[in-house]
């Protein structure tokens, strides 16, 4: 309920009792924070007082400054804290001049001491100490907020293993609101030790009904911000560290600057990933926040079949089974490279014999005039350990094996003689990684995965551009398509090369391919080369491809080419108003036929106008809402991954216990700080 216009003069205030209970605190807040209205540069009328013309002086104010207001409209004096607190207090003092009409008999100035009363239990002492008890309450409150905001904006643990009175650290929350008590006397008066037993809002249960409050009150602005703009949604699901399966949903929007927006609005833990169960916690997210289905206009998923699928209308239909099968030999490579950098990771000694052994390699391969010198080469590396929410980092992961090779096999060599607990994974890894599959593996993944980088790292970008995304889509399947039919022969030269450098031994391609575990009875008969060519070369590229078709097919191709021609690079040189016409037809919910036939017209001064900058969205406003749906497509969902990476930071090893939405209410807040930092001190009180 939106606070009304509260009047400063006293003789125009209504009766406290006429706000409505839900903002009767707000009202004594925003009085009390103001202080009594106390007037003194006025020209106080004079009126007939005991056959005198008198007339109020501001001297009264002295000795009653934190109560005692002044009415120019009624020209009386009244009291605040019995005008906010009589309704706590009951009847008494209910005809008192002091609260109703106002006293204005400036004869009498002994009426105000009066008033107040000689015994702690008057009326008015009484309506005095809850007003310093609200405010005392209002100090300690806004203390625990600021404790709040800091530890939220930071990402940081709230509760300390030994929270008790002796112990030596208490946690981060306790420990900084005792640092602001010892900064600040007006908050060491009303807190921590100097606060009543029963009320110093520092109980974890408090803690998480502030930060709840903080949630509920950014999400709240992000709605705003949406108003009843379109939006799609982009989903995607990951497990914490606690192995629970999290949704999070993202909104993307243009907003009322004519900005492209993307703002989390919830991360639900989801007990089961289908199709059926990702639906409901939608819908129950979208039932929360006021959303309507009719509003969407796209929808964003990763690859996982229980998160693809499409709105039709209503309903929605999400593909519940995976039409294509994962490539057992590169998951099998991606687990053992994980295994190497993890042996290598988790001792700090392996690390540095690492490094070292590396220097010496580059010292030696610089001698023998191996490798060329100069600025910004040959700089100290180590095994990259693989993002699990950016597949791009998994080139990089590869990358630092295939140079660091020799150096990784020298140092598991010297784990195996060790006496220590891993020597015998080392063992196992270092027969595999000095074989022809694992090089074989490593190399193919390596060349896929340098091919599309570039594309990775485009669509990972916030600022997403769709020209040049589709270019590099179109570039990259052409590449995929040549590696295919001409990169053989040059990939299989490039592994036997490697392999005749470190010694690892070479299969005869003309030799039959036995899998290993399997009888020769019961596969056919293939060659080594056509195994390693058509099986695995081809097998990955084809997936490679079935994947970029899968999420850039010639339908949603054509409609993010369509959205270029909406483009103002180079003079409008994407232009092509029939294009855009099209475009438009696609969203028959959108645009009516007389709106379509509207719009050539209008598309022919688009190109001359700014749109939101110059106001020009306004008259244009067919125009305006096809650039709104063009930029509101969704390309990427990397802006659900970032939500993950966040999940991480927060929900961690020592966090792992974080209940759901504990979890929710701090990552959205952490995620979205900018807004989360222009959310007021009296909104998150009034929340909470």
């Amino acid at each position: 309920m939106n606070l009304p216009d509260l009047p400063s003069d006293p003789g125009l205030r209504p009766h406290i009792t006429t706000y409505h209970p839900n903002i009767r605190e707000r009202v004594r807040r925003k009085y009390l924070l103001k202080g009594p209205c106390q007037p003194r540069n006025l020209e106080f009328p004079k009126t007939y007082k005991g056959g005198q013309l008198r007339r109020f002086s501001p001297s009264w104010y002295s000795g009653n400054a934190n109560w005692l207001e002044y009415s120019e409209n009624k020209d009386a004096v009244f009291c605040l804290c019995c005008y906010l607190f009589k309704v706590d207090l009951g009847d008494q003092g209910g005809g008192d001049a002091f609260i109703t009409e106002g006293y204005s008999n400036w004869k009498k100035k002994e009426r105000l001491t009066y008033h107040v009363g000689k015994d702690s239990n008057s009326f008015h002492n009484r309506a005095w100490e809850k007003c310093q008890a609200f405010n005392d309450y209002r100090i300690r409150l806004v203390a625990s907020i600021d404790c709040v905001r800091f530890l939220l904006k930071q990402g940081l643990a709230f509760r300390g293993h030994d929270e008790s009175k002796f112990s030596s650290n208490q946690g981060n929350f306790l420990e900084l609101l005792s640092f602001l008590a010892s900064q600040y006397e007006v908050a060491r008066a009303v807190v921590l030790g100097n606060a009543p037993k029963n009320l110093k809002l520092t109980a974890p249960s408090i803690q998480k009904d502030i930060v709840n409050a903080c949630s509920i009150e950014t999400t709240n602005a992000i709605i705003r911000e949406l108003g009843d703009e379109l939006f799609p949604i982009l989903v995607d699901e990951s497990r914490d560290i606690s192995c629970s399966e999290q949704m999070a949903v993202v909104l993307r929007y243009v907003d009322s600057r004519g900005y492209v927006m993307e703002r989390v609005i919830g991360i639900k833990h989801v007990k089961s990933t289908t199709a059926i169960s990702l639906k409901e916690s939608i819908d129950d997210l979208f039932a929360t926040h006021g959303l309507s289905i009719d509003r969407l206009r796209g929808q964003g998923y990763d690859g996982a079949s229980n998160m693809q699928g499409e709105f039709n209308g209503l309903k929605a239909f999400i593909l519940r089974e995976n039409q294509s099968r994962k490539c057992p030999y590169m998951a099998g490579l991606f687990d053992l490279v994980t295994m190497v950098v993890n042996i290598f990771g988790g001792s700090p000694k392996r690390r540095d014999f690492l490094l070292d052994k590396q220097y010496e390699k580059v010292v030696e391969a610089l001698s023998n005039n191996e490798i060329e010198s100069g600025q910004g080469l040959n700089q100290e590396r180590t095994l990259v350990r693989a993002s699990d929410t950016r597949w791009g980092s998994h080139y990089g992961t590869l990358m630092s094996l295939v140079t660091m090779f020799s150096s990784v096999i020298d140092v598991l060599g010297f784990v195996v003689e060790e006496s220590t607990d891993r020597n015998g994974e080392a063992s196992n890894l270092l027969l595999i990684l000095q074989s022809f599959s694992f090089v074989f593996n490593l190399h193919l993944m390596t060349l896929i995965l340098g091919i599309t980088n570039d594309l990775s790292q485009a669509l990972q970008r916030k600022d997403q551009d769709i020209v040049n995304a589709m270019r590099l889509v179109k570039l990259y399947k052409d590449r995929l398509q040549e590696t295919r039919d001409d990169g053989w022969a040059h990939l299989l030269e490039e592994v036997i090369s490697f392999c005749s450098k470190y010694e690892i031994k070479i299969p005869s391609m003309s030799n039959v391919y036995v899998p290993y575990g399997r009888p020769r009875r019961r596969i056919e008969q293939v060659t080594i080369e056509h195994h390693y060519k058509v099986e695995r070369f081809n097998s990955v590229i084809d997936r490679h491809m079935q994947e970029l078709n899968n999420r850039f097919n010639e339908a949603n191709t054509e409609l993010l080419l369509c959205v270029a021609c909406l483009s103002p690079s180079e003079l409008f040189a994407a232009f092509d108003k029939e294009k855009l016409v099209c475009l438009a037809e696609l969203y028959p919910s959108d645009f009516s036929f007389l709106e379509l036939s509207a719009l050539p017209n209008q598309l022919e001064n688009y190109i001359r106008d700014k749109m939101v900058a110059t106001k020009r969205h306004v008259v244009f406003f067919l125009v305006y809402r096809l650039v709104t749906l063009a930029l509101i497509l969704p390309v990427a969902t990397a802006s659900v991954e970032r939500a993950f990476s966040a999940m991480k930071m927060v929900k961690n090893r020592l966090r792992s216990k974080m209940g759901d939405q504990w979890l929710n209410d701090i990552l959205v807040i952490f995620i979205e700080r900018d807004i989360f930092c222009d959310i007021s001190y009296d909104a998150i009180m009034d929340r909470f």
